[in-house]
């Protein structure tokens, strides 16, 4: 692409307030470090890129580093930080509101704080919140309240709640595999389907849901649930949107693309803590597959978010 037109749905933010409550808790993102972060800095990353617009988000560990009160007061900074910047370039910036799960009396006020005042293009919920995973059945207020906005989510990963493998950041293995858990979880406990007017998107193509989506289907009925089928498992898991980023390989992107429903697949880089050495890596297999239907590759770099986030088309 030699113009700015993709939307990127997975580019993260890093407000001074929250990379200082990170340092003074002596935190970090699974063992990755907190990069530097400028809205001129992505928008110059952006220009490289191709991307015409960014919808922010911050990354884990997200904002409940302990405390329920300090979760509150720093989801709300957070989010406000990020409504200046979209105030400011609404052309180059959208913005995924934080979440201060696992307080969920708070988590559904500051939702709905973000999405009302704020002008938030949705949320993002972190993959599990100290060991709890998005299915849980006590956050079902806040599933219920985001299905009656109509609200998208981006679920980002998060460390398991397990150690890491020695000398190994949890980006590199531990993230796929906890957004597939949470996404697993969140379909057995039948969270999709009571709020079917939520919109749900999985980063990194969905950990390695779309490879082992039909193990998951074939198994749940034996398993876990003799009630479901297999095709009923597998039309839940069906519902989620999927990023594309870190994850347009030429082994992944087939499987993506062999699962995810048409629209379902969007553009991600992860910037900055996915260096643009990164995003130029995964960008040359997105513009060399060989395989795209008629109009495919236009849809997942600029179409499908259009359609989730009207105010960001053209």
């Amino acid at each position: 692409m030699d113009f700015p037109a993709r939307i990127d749905v997975h580019q993260h933010i890093v407000p001074p307030v929250w990379a200082d409550a990170l340092a003074a808790g002596g935190l970090d993102s699974g063992g990755w470090p907190v990069p530097a972060w400028s809205p001129s800095s992505a928008i110059a990353m952006m220009d490289r890129q191709s991307i015409a617009t960014g919808v922010l988000s911050v990354t884990a560990p997200g904002v409940h580093l302990g405390s329920d009160a300090a979760a509150r007061t720093l989801a709300r900074a957070v989010n406000e930080y990020g409504a200046e910047v979209v105030k400011d370039r609404p052309d180059r910036f959208g913005h995924f509101a934080s979440i201060p799960l696992p307080d969920v009396d708070a988590a559904v006020t500051e939702a709905a704080h973000a999405l009302d005042t704020l002008g938030a293009d949705g949320v993002v919920l972190m993959s599990n919140v100290h060991g709890r995973y998005l299915g849980d059945p006590d956050f079902e207020p806040l599933w219920a309240e985001l299905d009656r906005r109509r609200a998208t989510v981006f679920v980002h990963p998060n460390q398991p709640p397990m150690p890491r493998l020695p000398g190994t950041p949890a980006p590199l293995a531990d993230f796929v595999f906890d957004t597939t858990r949470t996404a697993l979880n969140l379909v057995l406990n039948g969270v999709l389907r009571r709020h079917r007017d939520v919109r749900v998107i999985l980063a990194h193509g969905g950990g390695f849901l779309p490879y082992a989506a039909y193990r998951f289907a074939g198994l749940t009925p034996l398993a876990t649930d003799p009630d479901r089928d297999a095709d009923d498992v597998l039309s839940d898991l069906k519902r989620f949107f999927f990023d594309t980023a870190l994850s347009a390989s030429p082994s992944a992107l087939p499987a993506l693309l062999a699962f995810a429903e048409p629209g379902h697949v969007l553009y991600g880089s992860d910037w900055p803590f996915a260096p643009q050495e990164a995003g130029s890596y995964y960008n040359h297999f997105l513009e060399t597959y060989p395989d795209y239907t008629p109009g495919q590759a236009q849809a997942i770099n600029r179409g499908n978010a259009e359609a989730l986030f009207p105010r960001l088309a053209r």
